[in-house]
């Protein structure tokens, strides 16, 4: 019998789970990071397959135990939880905010009930004849970047003020926010006034609201944690939110809506099918599917997309990368679809995602600011050797 030693090279997911004695999240995050490679299986080209060699590197790490300072770098990318939060958790593929079901919760609640719902209960908004006429900018995200920046430099530190104080100014900065993002002081419901500005109907209305209820807060993702950060330095709740805002640009996060229509064009010019492949054969991510926290897919994404048909070309992409990958849509290409098939501005997914993640940084802020303390890691120093 010969042996395809191709084939003897890779190993399926229940092999790879064994050997490694692991979660199906923990597996994911190994790829994710490049520590384990993956691709799809010739046999069954929905599921994958992983890198022998790899998980056997991974295996005798483990055995041989791993000091404390390599299991705190592991913690920063996927790892094990590095903080106490009562805000919000992922738990068998379910979103919950304070132990409610974000999917639920989006059904009916405005963005406004579930960032007070994040908070904790507190906070009331200041009457809108008390908001300042937002900066003047060219785009919604420079609006936005300047109405944080002229708070941030003006207000007083967090530290040591009076908890409900705090609660109204983190509900106030909300509508900072949307005015910000509209360009001028409005009244209504936050979905609303983005609808407005938008210019959608009432359909489209509601798929806003819905989607800033279901990003309204994810864990301790980058954003947030940059948050958290600026926040135990006792800084002003305008400071961590503009720490996440920057944040949330990168194209590993908040900037992904951008990655996942550049897939989109390279599909339309030449082929769903070929376009996946490509990325596929220089081992190049495709991004808007698959999520570590969520290995049977995303259920914000899915919250979304049963309630409008993807448009076409989005459509035949999903099919291409489930085919290849067997990996599911996730809330960037839901954004995307949203923002394609209501005909929004192109930077309407990253604006409804700041606005939207905008109440969880403050909701973080707040917790960090009651628990008083300093978030200060340490490096473990890989250069030369400090001089004598």
């Amino acid at each position: 019998m010969l042996i395809n030693m191709r084939d003897s090279d890779w190993i399926d997911a229940g092999e790879a789970l064994r050997r490694l004695g692991v979660r199906p999240q923990t597996l994911y995050a190994y790829v994710s990071r490049g520590r384990v490679r993956a691709e799809p299986d010739p046999a069954e080209p929905r599921r994958s397959r992983y890198k022998t060699s790899d998980i056997a590197a991974l295996t005798q790490r483990k055995s041989r135990g791993r000091a404390a300072a390599a299991v705190a770098a592991e913690a920063i990318a996927w790892g094990e939880p590095v903080l106490a939060s009562a805000i919000t958790t992922v738990a068998d593929g379910r979103l919950y905010y304070r132990g409610r079901d974000a999917v639920l919760l989006a059904e009916t609640e405005t963005f406004e009930g579930v960032a007070r719902l994040l908070r904790g209960g507190g906070g009331t908004p200041a009457p809108r004849i008390l908001r300042r006429t937002p900066p003047s900018a060219p785009t919604m995200r420079g609006r936005l970047f300047a109405a944080l920046a002229v708070r941030a430099a003006a207000d007083p530190p967090a530290r040591d003020q009076n908890s409900d104080r705090l609660a109204d100014e983190a509900a106030s900065l909300l509508d900072v926010v949307a005015d910000a993002v509209c360009g001028e002081v409005d009244g209504g419901a936050l979905h609303e006034r983005l609808g407005r500005a938008f210019g959608c109907g009432k359909g489209g209305v509601d798929l806003v609201r819905r989607a800033l209820v279901l990003l309204a807060d994810h864990e301790l993702n980058a954003s947030t944690f940059a948050a958290r950060v600026a926040a135990s330095t006792g800084a002003s709740l305008s400071a961590a939110a503009l720490a996440g805002l920057s944040t949330l640009t990168g194209p590993l996060h908040g900037g992904m809506a951008s990655r996942v229509s550049r897939l989109a064009a390279e599909a339309a010019l030449a082929g769903p099918g070929e376009a996946v492949a490509a990325r596929l054969a220089h081992w190049t991510s495709t991004p808007g599917f698959g999520h570590p926290l969520y290995p049977d897919g995303d259920p914000r994404a899915r919250a979304l997309l049963r309630l409008f048909p993807a448009p076409p070309g989005l459509e035949s992409l999903r099919a291409a990368v489930e085919a290849a990958t067997g990996e599911r849509d996730n809330v960037d290409f839901a954004l995307v679809a949203l923002a394609e098939g209501l005909g929004l501005p192109p930077d309407a997914p990253f604006v409804i995602f700041a606005v939207a993640r905008c109440a969880g940084w403050l909701a973080h802020a707040l917790e960090q600011a009651a628990g008083g303390s300093l978030i200060r890691p340490r490096a473990r120093y890989v250069g030369p050797a400090p001089e004598a």
